[in-house]
C-alpha cells in the first residue's frame, strides 16, 4: 500500500514537473537545505565550494546581479573566510541592456528588479565584513578592483551583462574554480544562452548546463 501511494504521489508531482529522487545517496553530509531553496542549483554549488575548499583554491567569490540577495547569502555562509564582491544597479534594468535585449529579440525583459537596496542584501549577510558591494553599472564598477576569484555567480539576465561578466572574470578566475551562469536555459531570457555560447565559443571553453529551475551553466577552468 505505502509503496503504491508513494507511486501515485510520484506520477502526480512529475505531471507539475515535481520529481522526488535520491540524491547523493552514498554522500556523508551534515545539514538540510531550506524547504525553499531550489536543490539542484544549491547542492551543486555545495558540492563546488566543497571542491574549492578541498584543494585549498585561493582567489575570492563575485556575483553579478544580486537583486535581494538569496544566492549572495549562501555564498556568504559558505565561503565565510572569502571576501565577496557584489556588482549590480541595484535598481533594476538599465535602459541600454534592455534596448539591445529587443533588438535582437532576446527576451521581453519586462520584471522589475528595482524593489530592493544595499542595506536590505547586507542585512541578510551572516558575515557582512566580508562584503564589498559595487552599486552601479558593470563592468564599469569593476575597474579598481585587483583580485582573483574561485566562484563566480552572473545572474544579470541580459546578454550584454552577461557577456562581459565572463570576459570580465574568466581571465581573473584561477584554476579549479567556477562560474555560474544562471538562466542559461530559461526561455525568456535567451540572451544568457547566446552570451555564454559566443563567449566559449570564442575561446574554445566548455561548459556543463544543469536542470536547476533557471537552467545554469557552469565553466570551470
Amino acid at each position: 500500500m505505502i509503496k503504491y501511494l508513494f507511486r501515485k504521489l510520484s506520477n502526480f508531482l512529475a505531471k507539475k514537473d515535481f520529481y522526488i529522487i535520491k540524491s547523493l545517496s552514498y554522500k556523508k553530509r551534515q545539514g538540510l537545505l531550506p524547504i525553499n531553496l531550489d536543490y539542484v542549483r544549491y547542492s551543486t554549488l555545495t558540492l563546488c565550494c566543497e571542491e574549492i575548499v578541498r584543494k585549498d583554491i585561493q582567489g575570492n567569490v563575485a556575483e553579478v546581479g544580486v537583486y535581494k540577495g538569496e544566492f549572495a547569502k549562501r555564498l556568504n555562509i559558505l565561503f565565510p573566510e572569502k571576501k565577496l564582491y557584489l556588482f549590480d544597479t541595484f535598481e533594476g534594468f538599465t535602459s541600454s541592456d534592455l534596448d539591445f535585449e529587443h533588438k535582437n529579440g532576446y527576451s521581453k525583459s519586462t520584471q522589475d528588479f528595482s524593489n530592493t537596496s544595499i542595506g536590505l542584501v547586507q542585512s541578510k549577510m551572516k558575515y557582512p565584513e566580508k562584503c564589498v558591494f559595487k552599486k552601479g553599472y558593470f563592468p564599469e564598477t569593476a575597474r579598481d578592483i585587483e583580485d582573483s576569484f574561485c566562484f563566480v555567480s552572473l545572474d544579470a539576465d541580459l546578454f550584454l551583462p552577461i557577456y562581459e561578466g565572463l570576459r570580465y572574470f574568466y581571465p581573473r578566475l584561477v584554476t579549479g574554480g567556477f562560474i555560474y551562469v544562471h538562466d542559461f536555459n530559461n526561455s525568456e531570457y535567451r540572451g544568457a544562452k547566446e552570451a555564454v555560447e559566443k563567449f566559449c565559443g570564442e575561446n574554445n571553453i566548455g561548459f556543463v548546463p544543469i536542470p536547476d529551475i533557471g537552467g545554469t551553466a557552469i565553466i570551470s577552468k
